[in-house]
């Protein structure tokens, strides 16, 4: 364990034996899966530990000696000095750098990252050291900003959700139920003087209604399949493959133990995650056959669809697909579930799914 010339391990812990307390502290020192870092009253480092090696890049040959400030972004060190000074003026043992907010550290090859970091101060015979411990929190910052990054993103999904009913509504319902309510006054006001004409009227009027039914069981099971609620996961399923083909003219064949029951809300984001990867092969993908497998292994439920379609590569941007994308993510990730996209450009594309059961029927 590397020490400065000008610090001994009894002036670090005094009162012990030096070469046991040495023993000791490099043990735990190098141990230690937080970064360590000890400076002087003049900010030069003199203890350095292992895993601050492995945080900044700097070998401890390198660092001892340095001014703590080389660990930092340029733009942060006018203020250290005096953040030092005033935290030593306090008198409190220790507390946390960065007042609750993420604090970001420079590694040798010059790359910023965010990092937890505490600090405590110590008064020995040669002057005061301050021990700063440091924690490289990368992923966890990412994760973060991943998780608002996917907030904003499923929110959109709802929105886009919301407006195409409201298209629907207005497009189909409304106007159809504008047109009936006309022909139904022209009825009234006529069906005496012209009672063939009145006929006609009224027999254009039930179809029209034949309409306006279809289309609010459309909408209705778009927005919660019935089928579902009446007839289980794997009837729905078969439905919803049926229906895909007769509206894309896409060739699907579906692969599913006709057993296989699940409760919700494990049933209904099975069927949802079916369903938008079939908009998605709708949408984009151009191809002329597609199958649907679902299976339940232990506890987990896999499912899985695949196309012929043109693919994409998963490295290209794929703004027209996001959305759709996102959207399996979302109903995966709220039962602690993992997507899998295997795609190449020209080979097609397949979506696999896996839901933890177990871990889910406890979250609810």
């Amino acid at each position: 364990m590397p020490f400065s010339r000008a610090y001994s391990v009894d002036t670090i812990l005094p009162g012990r034996d030096p070469g046991n307390a040495a023993a000791r502290l490099a043990g735990l020192l190098e141990s230690a899966m937080d970064g360590i870092i000890t400076v002087d009253e003049t900010q030069c480092i003199v203890l350095y530990n292992l895993a601050a090696e492995k945080i900044f890049g700097w070998p401890s040959d390198q660092a001892l000696g340095q001014p703590l400030d080389k660990f930092m972004p340029a733009r942060f060190r006018g203020g250290h000095g005096g953040h030092i000074k005033r935290f030593a003026a306090t008198g409190v043992t220790s507390r946390r750098m960065g007042d609750g907010t993420v604090i970001y550290g420079l590694r040798a090859n010059g790359e910023e990252f965010p990092m937890d970091a505490s600090i405590s101060q110590l008064d020995t015979p040669e002057g005061k050291l301050f021990t700063v411990i440091v924690r490289d929190v990368t992923e966890r910052v990412r994760a973060q900003e991943e998780h608002s990054a996917f907030a904003a993103a499923a929110h959109a999904i709802r929105e886009e959700e919301k407006s195409r009913v409201a298209r629907e509504l207005h497009d189909e319902l409304a106007q159809t139920l504008t047109a009936l309510k006309m022909d139904t006054i022209w009825v009234r006001d006529n069906a005496a003087g012209s009672p063939e004409v009145a006929r006609g009227k009224l027999d254009d009027m039930l179809v029209m209604l034949d309409r306006a039914v279809a289309s609010t069981r459309r909408i209705a099971a778009d927005l919660r399949p019935l089928l579902l609620d009446d007839l289980g996961l794997v009837p729905a399923i078969e439905w919803l493959a049926s229906n895909f083909s007769q509206r894309s003219g896409v060739a699907c064949t579906l692969s599913v133990n006709e057993e296989l029951e699940l409760h919700e809300p494990y049933a209904t984001a099975v069927f949802r995650i079916v369903q938008e990867s079939l908009a998605n092969v709708a949408k984009h993908a151009a191809a002329s056959q597609v199958t649907i497998s679902i299976e339940k292994m232990g506890e987990t439920v896999v499912l899985a669809v695949r196309d012929n379609g043109r693919g994409y590569s998963l490295s290209a941007p794929r703004k027209a697909q996001s959305l759709g994308l996102l959207g399996l993510h979302e109903r995966a990730q709220l039962l602690r579930g993992v997507v899998a996209i295997e795609s190449e450009p020209g080979r097609g594309t397949r979506v696999e799914v896996r839901i933890p059961l177990q871990t889910a029927q406890a979250a609810p």
